[in-house]
């Protein structure tokens, strides 16, 4: 018999199932939120993994497309490699549970997420996020939990709680907030320039719900949780913390640290870690575990700066930025290039502009994600920090920070209507010492401003660090982190905006959760450098997008025809189509609601091609001129093409206001002749004429014979 749990959960019933399946799992939680159901699962190793100095967490979200009645397309039909978004859905799983496992923990654990079945009306990720917390909750596995997950969505003005599908398609925000029963432990937003107090509000709103999903985890804990297991710590010994400040004094360990440049802080900890490795060349024991102690010396050091007396490695002031750069097109053939540089990180980016056909195509879970027009893609090379490394392709990091930038710079983007391009932009790091997804958020906007694409406004992205004490109120905020601060701080608060407000977020924090002033503290802050970054640094580069694209980008002019006469343009088995292609060179693409773009770098192609579709969709009617071409000669006449499709005849009494005696004499096959419609018969037939008298305009006409009257009465 299995044990089943409900609650109320933002006007959905959210049910969970322990024992019912998965029974040799650790924890197990079938979950079931309205019609989605999740099965969530958490296994940990027997044993520690041997020769690593980290918690070996793996944390999976696996998408069943049966889930949402679909055959994946393509040639194999099964599930391949993880999505995007099933990429990005891990993340957010482990950046709230990972703090909260022992440090020292060193067994492999999964956290597994299969995706069964889904209702729009209820987010199969918050389900999963919400499985992953209980099934860890309620296994025997060492964790300081349970934390709870909420989604907030803004419409009208109005907080929605876990919003359904269609709510998510209006939001103003979609923000994702993580909590212990005391603290927020995560927080991930996009939005639409929301101003800073709204999205404080908002993170609250969602920690008094993740309060209530609390206490019924704590239910379902007393009712079926298992003991947790016993562990073998990896605690580095303290007598050999107590040997190294003998060899290496806390003073020296301040001045190996104590330095702006990242390569020579590398070096002296490297000499450091000879000095002692030298000295404890007897003791295998000490020596298995030197790195992490080292490692550990230098984190307590740099906090110990940090915190009481107010000193950052790098000399900076707490507010203090690193020295910042801006340039655009760095490179000469690219659509739009930007290079934003701060202190030791530096990004180029690359912007790409396409026919919207280009747009990416999605085959996910989201009915309403069906297609991505822009794309954000972040490259992390191991020269970027000095090492060698073979390129394997992007991991979850690097898709984690393109994701970052992008849904940074969404809000921004202009609309299709507004400009018919698919757009991608590329951030290649160049240098990296912390803060490479928010540079990326800089150079992207100087990319894309370079490029020619209208954003509406420019976007910035800075991150704030911490340190802690041992109490609440002992800590202090750090704004614009360097590596060394992220590694041996207690958070990275990562925000992108504009002057208006916020458009995204990302905390990571290595503690049990932040209080409300810690994060009321870290947006004022993020917000006064991000207005810093965005008048001082790259206004005086490139204030806004330039008029026009580059004359290396494709060149998209639009219009829109009766939907009725797609076919026509398009033709049988597309040879009218394709022949207009085939003469102009250019790329066109139809819409089934009648929007054609047509696509060319030549202005003139793109001119003449739209002149053919415009005459194709247009019916003929008496008294048009047309410019068409001599397509064949009977012995009464001429016939001219005027469109595709569309022929008409010039009798041989209409070539001339003389008399012709043979069609030859005046056309031949392939002229270019100009005719005006003098009649459109019962039967469609299209009668035209040369003659110079028919196409003179009307006032012309009648001074003509105003002329030959005067001449005839002298």
């Amino acid at each position: 018999m299995y044990k089943s749990f409900t609650m109320e959960l933002a006007g959905r019933t959210l049910t969970v199932d322990i024992g019912r399946v998965a029974a040799q799992a650790n924890g197990a939680a079938f979950m079931h939120y309205g019609d989605t159901v999740v099965l969530s699962t958490a296994t940990a190793s027997d044993k520690p993994r041997e020769g690593i100095d980290f918690f070996p967490l793996s944390v999976e979200y696996e998408e069943k497309l049966y889930s949402v009645g679909k055959i994946p397309g393509g040639f194999n039909k099964r599930e391949g490699k993880a999505s995007e978004n099933a990429v990005l859905t891990s993340r957010v799983i482990d950046r709230p549970m990972r703090p909260l496992f022992p440090k020292d923990y060193r067994n492999d654990v999964t956290l597994n997420n299969l995706v069964m079945s889904v209702d729009p009306e209820c987010s199969p990720e918050l389900t999963a996020m919400l499985g992953s917390a209980i099934a860890t909750a309620i296994s025997d596995i060492p964790f300081d939990g349970p934390c709870a997950m909420t989604q907030i969505g803004l419409i009208d003005g109005e907080f929605i709680v876990n919003p359904t599908s269609a709510q998510r398609k209006v939001s103003e925000m979609a923000l994702t907030v993580a909590s212990t029963r005391e603290k927020v432990i995560m927080i991930e937003a996009g939005a639409k320039e929301v101003p800073e107090q709204t999205m404080i509000d908002a993170i609250f709103k969602a920690h008094e719900v993740n309060q209530e999903v609390i206490r019924f985890i704590d239910t379902i804990v007393a009712e079926c949780g298992k003991p947790k297991h016993s562990y073998t710590s990896c605690a580095v010994p303290e007598e050999l913390f107590a040997a190294i400040k003998e060899i290496v004094t806390p003073e020296e360990m301040e001045t190996a640290v104590f330095t702006d440049d990242k390569q020579t802080r590398e070096e002296n900890i490297r000499q450091i870690t000879e000095k002692l490795e030298e000295a404890f060349a007897d003791n295998e024991e000490w020596l298995a575990v030197l790195g992490e102690a080292i490692y550990q010396y230098q984190k307590k050091t740099v906090r110990k700066m940090i915190l009481k007396d107010h000193k950052r490695p790098d000399g900076r002031g707490i507010t203090e930025i690193r020295p910042l750069a801006a340039e655009i097109d760095i490179l000469p053939r690219v659509h739009g290039s930007g290079m934003f540089t701060r202190g030791q990180t530096q990004i180029l980016n690359v912007c790409t502009l396409a026919p919207l056909s280009e747009a990416q195509r999605l085959d996910g879970l989201d009915e309403n994600e069906t297609a991505k027009r822009y794309m954000h893609h972040y490259n992390f090379p191991s020269y970027s920090v000095g090492e060698t490394k073979p390129s394997r392709g992007p991991g979850r990091r690097e898709i984690g920070h393109g994701a970052l930038a992008e849904r940074a710079l969404l809000p921004v983007l202009p609309s299709e209507e507004e400009f018919p391009y698919a757009i991608r932009t590329v951030s290649e790091t160049m240098e990296s010492n912390g803060s490479t997804s928010q540079a990326s958020i800089c150079a992207s906007t100087l990319s894309l401003m370079a490029a020619g694409v209208p954003i509406k406004t420019a976007v910035a992205g800075i991150s704030c660090g911490l340190v802690t004490g041992e109490t609440d109120d002992d800590y202090i905020v750090l704004t614009d982190i360097q590596g060394l601060e992220d590694f041996f701080g207690d958070m990275d608060f990562k925000v992108g905006g504009t002057h208006k407000g916020i458009t995204a977020i990302q905390m990571d924090i290595k503690i049990h959760g932040l209080t409300r002033p810690i994060i009321e503290e870290a947006i004022a802050k993020t917000r006064e450098a991000r207005l810093y970054i965005l008048d001082e640094i790259m206004a005086p580069v490139i204030a806004e997008p330039r008029k026009e694209v580059g004359k290396y980008a494709p060149k998209i002019e639009q219009i829109t025809i009766d939907p009725a006469k797609i076919g026509d343009v398009v033709g049988k088995q597309g040879k009218v189509i394709n022949k207009i292609i085939e003469q102009t060179g250019v790329k066109i693409d139809i819409s089934d609601d009648g929007s054609v773009s047509v696509c060319g770098t030549d202005k003139e192609m793109i001119q003449k091609a739209i002149k053919i579709i415009e005459s194709i969709v247009t019916d003929i009617e008496p008294g048009q001129i047309f410019t068409g071409t001599v397509v064949r000669i009977m012995n009464f006449g001429a016939f001219v093409e005027l469109a595709p499709n569309k022929d008409g005849m010039i009798h041989i009494s209409k070539l001339s206001d003389k008399r012709v005696a043979k069609v030859e004499d005046v056309v031949n096959i392939g002229d270019e002749v100009t005719v005006k419609v003098i009649e459109v018969d019962k039967m469609g037939r299209i009668n035209l004429s040369m003659k110079p008298g028919d196409l003179a305009p009307k006032a012309e006409k009648s001074r003509d014979r105003k002329e030959k009257k005067e001449q005839k009465e002298q």
